[in-house]
């Protein structure tokens, strides 16, 4: 792969491509993968000096700083195209950060897209396992489990039969056996969905009726109290917004809620030493681009940073996109162009004024660093915040994602915790996210009560870990379009790529319906391996400090 000197330009060769694609977010390295697999030639660029885009992880020094790679265009002596020039857009906005990082700052790596986490038994799993993209990527154990903030307190989600009577001290007896017995039909249900009826009573399956209910009435009819309610809906079906209200903005299903339920069943225990339903990609998820773009690259795929397009190239009757020119002023002709969604182009934004209400779309995001876990003994855990648990106009759950050195992310004694919400109003998101903070942290102590604060600290367990630093702010959401140019999808609002992915799939099947995506055949072969089988997502004792491999052998 090619990493080009700033301003110093290469010369591409060929010229002409099937695919040229902007960006190496993952939608567009998952695209550019497919691509190669396919049998497609591809050229993939990107402004920046590193993988991932809006969807990198990158030092703390660098966390939205400015775009470095914007430089004046390279004249072309070509000029029997019709030019449109590109411009970049920031979709982040409302930065607001507090305190000083620990030095050395670079020390600390940020997530552009956390909180994330991926189910062990959800599609990029697979994706990573059948494209070869294992071998390039590793992960830890979310081994922490969830929590569940209520009433001022939080307390431990139980997310399966052991973990509801392992609970000794949240759970009432009463509230055990309600939810138990909602775990069994629902796993009675999933069972007789898998069989297609055989092997099960049909009995079992939960009634077309039922399965098209509102989630929440579902749960009402099956007498859950309003905390288990919380349980099942926030921290394990993840629905985003308040489910009992008349006007909700994404009202959830019965069905719905129990597919997800089936994705988080299913990956407890997929892995024989993963500990709980999520696992977290070692040195962040900047590492899951670079998985995709490296299986592009074995497949034939070109890659050159630090090279930004600054214009497209259009026919006379400005109908159809032939190419793109980079910004060394080489004109490069395609057949396919793809671009991450940080570039405007002129030409579609004003055709779609006024009408395209994914613009409305936000999500304020927080980042945190601690000195101290939020749950004793436990590094890496996910935190929810059910709507209305912080205050009554709280309409969307917060979630949480708390993340420690044995992840490479942060030094040893430190902790890096992100949160989300989705949001129409700036204000209100932020607002929402810093009243999380304060919930679940302590401000930092002034120089005169630090001393004093750490001696308590030593005597008082229960004390809020205290915020060193932090950054509230506000990103913009949009999806990918399909055209004769193609836009990726920014990062959502949700916990995990499963949007993300069905919308990189989608695109793919739109300029080559013909083709599989990344069909099993496309990985790399490697001795000893087969890198479709999920026996090989290697997973070893947590405890030991060491990683989850996406493979058995090497």
């Amino acid at each position: 792969m090619a990493e080009a000197p700033a301003h110093d330009y290469p010369t591409i060769e060929p010229t002409s491509f099937d695919v040229v694609i902007c960006g190496t977010g993952l939608p567009e390295s998952v695209l550019a993968a497919a691509c190669a697999a396919a049998g497609k030639t591809v050229l993939h660029v990107d402004p920046n000096p590193f993988y991932g885009s809006l969807y990198s992880s990158v030092p703390l020094p660098s966390f939205l700083s400015p775009d470095p790679s914007s430089v004046p265009l390279s004249p072309s002596g070509d000029d029997s195209h019709t030019v449109v020039d590109l411009h970049r857009r920031n979709i982040y906005s409302e930065v607001e950060t507090s305190g000083a990082a620990p030095e050395p700052s670079r020390r600390f790596t940020v997530d552009l897209v956390g909180p994330r986490v991926l189910y062990c038994a959800d599609e990029a799993v697979g994706l990573l396992l059948r494209s070869g993209g294992s071998h390039h990527v590793e992960f830890k154990s979310v081994e922490g489990g969830s929590l569940l903030y209520w009433e001022g307190q939080l307390y431990p989600v139980p997310d399966s039969r052991q973990a509801i009577f392992n609970d000794t001290a949240t759970l009432k007896l009463t509230e055990k056996t309600v939810l138990f017995r909602f775990f069994e039909l629902v796993r009675a249900h999933i069972a007789a969905a898998d069989e297609d009826g055989e092997g099960e009573e049909a009995s079992d399956k939960i009634s077309e009726e039922d399965l098209d209910l509102p989630f929440v009435e579902y749960l009402k009819k099956h007498r859950l109290p309003p905390k288990l309610r919380a349980v099942v809906l926030y921290a394990i079906a993840m629905a985003d917004y308040d489910q009992d209200t008349d006007c909700c903005e994404k009202l959830l299903t019965t069905r719905e809620g129990i597919q997800t339920i089936a994705l988080y069943s299913s990956s407890i225990g997929r892995f024989a030493n993963a500990q709980g339903a999520f696992i977290y990609p070692m040195y962040g998820h900047g590492e899951l681009p670079q998985a995709f773009c490296r299986c592009a690259a074995v497949k034939g795929a070109l890659y050159v940073l630090r090279m930004p397009i600054s214009a497209l190239l259009m026919d006379e009757e400005r109908k159809n996109f032939l190419g793109a020119r980079l910004t060394s002023g080489q004109d490069i002709l395609c057949q396919q162009l793809i671009l991450d969604p940080s570039y405007k182009v002129p030409i579609l934004d004003a055709s779609s004024d006024g009408s395209d209400s994914n613009l409305l779309r936000k999500v304020a995001r927080g980042i945190c660093i601690i000195s101290k876990s939020v749950k004793q003994d436990s590094s890496n855990l996910l935190i929810v915040f059910p709507p209305k648990s912080l205050e009554e106009q709280q309409i969307a759950a917060i979630r949480g994602l708390q993340l420690s050195s044995n992840l490479a992310v942060c030094p040893p004694g430190m902790f890096m915790v992100y949160l989300s919400t989705p949001c129409a109003d700036t204000s209100t998101g932020k607002q929402l996210i810093k009243k999380a903070i304060d919930a679940l942290f302590a401000p930092q102590a002034s120089d005169s009560l630090e001393g004093h604060l750490e001696e308590t600290s030593e005597n008082n367990e229960d004390l809020k870990p205290t915020v060193i630093w932090s950054c509230v702010y506000v990103q913009e959401i949009t999806e990918g379009t399909s055209s004769s140019l193609l836009s990726c999808p920014t990062p959502d609002e949700h916990l995990d790529y499963r949007s993300i992915l069905d919308s990189s799939k989608k695109l793919f099947a739109d300029i080559y319906p013909n083709e599989e995506f990344l069909p099993k055949k496309s990985a790399a072969v490697y001795a000893n391996d087969d890198s479709d089988s999920a026996d090989n997502f290697h997973v070893p004792n947590v405890n030991e400090g060491i990683i989850i491999c996406l493979r058995c052998a090497f």
